[in-house]
């Protein structure tokens, strides 16, 4: 799901402190990208984008796959000319030397994994009713239980959290393994379908206007939807200082990982349009983050692979929520001891070490949005937290992209390029991610709302902080410099 870590790292070699070590090779790299991307997003926005498009749910995962590989040559041209752990904030502080804008950047990849975690305890609560549903355990809860569960679970990530969790790439590795077999459980069943003669193969390029948009702006709909699941590639580059010669093997290595991504997301559409019919396409929208679920019950009566999947995916989504969180927090607090957000927000547990105050914040944020969208009974909520976290990370993407055009003119005519984006194709993918932002696609209002809803928290915060440090005269750090 997806943040990106605004780490100090020019902080590691102006202060004295080592350097980390550099232990990824390509292999556990890639394994990385892939995890990152193959998280809660696919079970979030498949059914919504199949009750938008059809059978051709499978074509705006490809065009998002075009956008996003846009825009990882604009963050592969940036990473390799400045090998730093500090991501989009760092680009636009380098960029343009606004900090307010810099903060902003900073901010609202903060607020997009605070969006993503609360999708994700969503999806979470859904698929876990639904398994035990389908045990035969219980049956399927109101909404009002779902929600609850779904508070839970944000209180439970805050206890993780308090406590303090070692992340290690290894680890990551066995969670990577984990996400794939669930999808490739829904992509057995699909291809399973079409052996048996049962499934709905001719559907596949079959476009229904569920509803009435017309195909242009279906697709375009959907691709902005699809986008959420594709985030996540540009979270590696928070990686960089623990990659080896990490210039000549992030190109490949990200590039390979988006294309893996795609080709499992691609397959499994095919999987989703070719087990249910088109009647149940148009009804999957409402199953929201349970939709896969759905797809496995039906096409594998004979099996007890439905009995597994769901837990599975619980796995997944909840590894999601718990890195989205842990970044979040910890942005929070590194901000704020940059005194860019007020101090406060920078307290720490004595014994634990863990930046309770971040914590507290970023799940407050979180449990306020998810009573905010369970507000409206007729909302759809998945959908509705993602596209929030995708309009952000859009509107990010488009300075990053803006920003790769920018340095590209400052750069030092006798320093050694190792990667450029071709020709303007960061212009291109600017105006692509923009678009794709914008009301056009029929994004939901609410959408906007709840992300300028909490960017004007920030800019609240921001401002106040602003005033206590001219009134103590206490000049505020770098906010790309806020790793610790």
């Amino acid at each position: 799901m997806s943040t990106s870590a605004e780490h100090a790292s020019d902080a590691s070699t102006s202060t004295g402190e080592p350097e980390l070590k550099r232990v990824l090779g390509p292999k556990l790299l890639l394994l990385f990208i892939v995890g990152d991307i193959l998280g809660a997003g696919v079970y979030a926005v498949t059914g919504t984008m199949a009750g938008t498009v059809g059978g051709l749910v499978w074509l705006p995962f490809l065009l998002a796959f075009v956008v996003a590989t846009l825009t990882a040559f604009s963050y592969l041209e940036l990473v390799t000319q400045y090998p730093q752990a500090a991501g989009a904030a760092l680009y636009t502080h380098k960029a343009f030397g606004i900090h307010f804008v810099t903060f902003l950047v900073a901010f609202a990849v903060v607020c997009s994994g605070i969006t993503s975690a609360a999708t994700s305890a969503n999806v979470l609560a859904q698929n876990f009713f639904g398994g035990l549903e389908i045990n035969g355990w219980m049956a399927m809860p109101g909404q009002g239980v779902i929600t609850a569960v779904a508070l839970g679970f944000m209180l439970l990530l805050a206890v993780i959290n308090l406590r303090g969790v070692g992340e290690s790439v290894k680890f990551n590795v066995v969670l990577t393994l984990v996400e794939v077999a669930a999808l490739c459980i829904v992509i057995g069943v699909g291809f399973l379908a079409m052996a048996q003669g049962t499934g709905n193969v001719g559907e596949v390029f079959v476009f229904t206007d569920y509803q009435d948009k017309g195909l242009f702006l279906a697709v375009t709909a959907a691709t902005s939807i699809a986008f959420f699941a594709m985030v996540g590639f540009e979270d590696s580059v928070n990686m960089v200082e623990e990659t080896q010669n990490p210039e000549r093997i992030f190109p490949r290595t990200m590039l390979t990982g988006l294309g893996i991504a795609v080709i499992v997301y691609m397959l499994v559409a095919v999987s989703v349009v070719t087990v249910l019919s088109p009647t149940e396409l148009e009804g999957i929208r409402e199953a929201e983050g349970a939709a896969l679920l759905e797809v496995v019950h039906k096409g594998s009566p004979d099996f007890p692979v439905d009995r597994i999947f769901p837990f599975l995916a619980v796995f997944a989504v909840a590894n999601t929520a718990l890195i989205n969180m842990l970044m979040a927090s910890r942005l929070i607090y590194g901000m704020a001891r940059q005194d860019v957000l007020p101090r406060p927000l920078a307290k720490v547990l004595p014994v634990r070490c863990t930046p309770w105050a971040g914590i507290a914040f970023s799940t407050a944020l979180a449990l306020g949005l998810i009573l905010y969208v369970t507000s409206d009974p007729d909302s759809n909520i998945v959908a509705n937290l993602s596209g929030t976290t995708a309009f952000l990370l859009l509107c990010v993407f488009t300075v990053v992209n803006v920003a790769c055009v920018v340095l590209r003119r400052k750069r030092d005519v006798n320093r050694k390029v190792f990667f450029t984006s071709p020709g303007q194709l960061p212009i291109v993918a600017a105006l692509l991610c923009a678009f794709l932002a914008g009301p056009w696609v029929g994004r939901d209002v609410v959408q906007y709302q709840i992300a300028g809803g909490l960017m004007v928290i920030g800019v609240v915060l921001w401002l106040v902080t602003w005033l206590i440090n001219r009134r103590t005269n206490t000049r505020a750090g770098d906010p790309t410099a806020i790793g610790g």
